[in-house]
């Protein structure tokens, strides 16, 4: 899996004037927890950008007087007026403890319904996990080459080895809907297939 290193700098005061002046250093304060200590450190914005702006799932070693953390993102704060990262939690993977996490889903194949006409509506990007450091992965697959028109995938359809799926397992991640154009046809083809009106009998003739 994909690990961005980024050098950061011990921070040993922590009040609102001390990020501050971070900041306008173009530093960003943050935190690492979960391990032996909880660690305060700063490191650059344009280090942190490969990390944050990206929809991926990676991991971060955080170089901080002389140690290494490796980490996932577990929160950020942005400035609500200029939307520029301020903040930044991270979590330590430590062996053998279990983490929770996001993990993006990666849809393989050609649906079949999409074959015959319908459209692909994907209606959950990731999924929550809880599993060991290890067993972490950019994405987790999803094969969709049996979905049939109006039927759905679900979270219980996921594989789910080495790890615990947190979402409920009856929500849908995948479907295949109807077109318009479907919908057009399947309502002008009961119209088609009725079979012509018989023909009114002949009035009787007058004697």
């Amino acid at each position: 899996m994909k690990t961005i290193t980024i050098e950061g700098q011990l921070r040993t005061e922590t009040g609102k004037s001390a990020t501050r002046q971070l900041r306008s250093q173009g530093l960003v304060p943050g935190v690492i927890y979960g391990g032996a200590q909880e660690v305060n450190f700063s490191a650059k914005a344009l280090d942190l950008k490969p990390f944050i702006y990206t929809p991926d799932f990676q991991l971060v070693e955080v170089k901080v007087n002389g140690k290494s953390y490796t980490c996932i993102l577990k929160d950020l704060q942005l400035d609500k007026v200029s939307d520029i990262l301020s903040h930044i939690d991270l979590l330590e993977l430590v062996e053998g403890k279990k983490v929770t996490a996001s993990i993006p889903l990666k849809f393989t194949g050609a649906a079949a319904g999409v074959k015959d006409g319908g459209k692909l509506e994907i209606r959950l990007k990731s999924v929550k996990v809880k599993t060991l450091p290890k067993f972490l992965r950019e994405n987790i697959e999803v094969d969709i080459t049996n979905l049939e028109l109006n039927e759905n995938i679900r979270v219980q359809d996921i594989a789910t080895d080495n790890f615990e799926i947190l979402n409920s397992p009856r929500i849908p991640i995948a479907s295949v809907t109807l077109t318009r154009q479907l919908k057009q046809e399947e309502a002008a083809a009961p119209a088609a297939a009725a079979p012509a009106a018989a023909p009114a009998p002949a009035a009787a003739a007058k004697k």
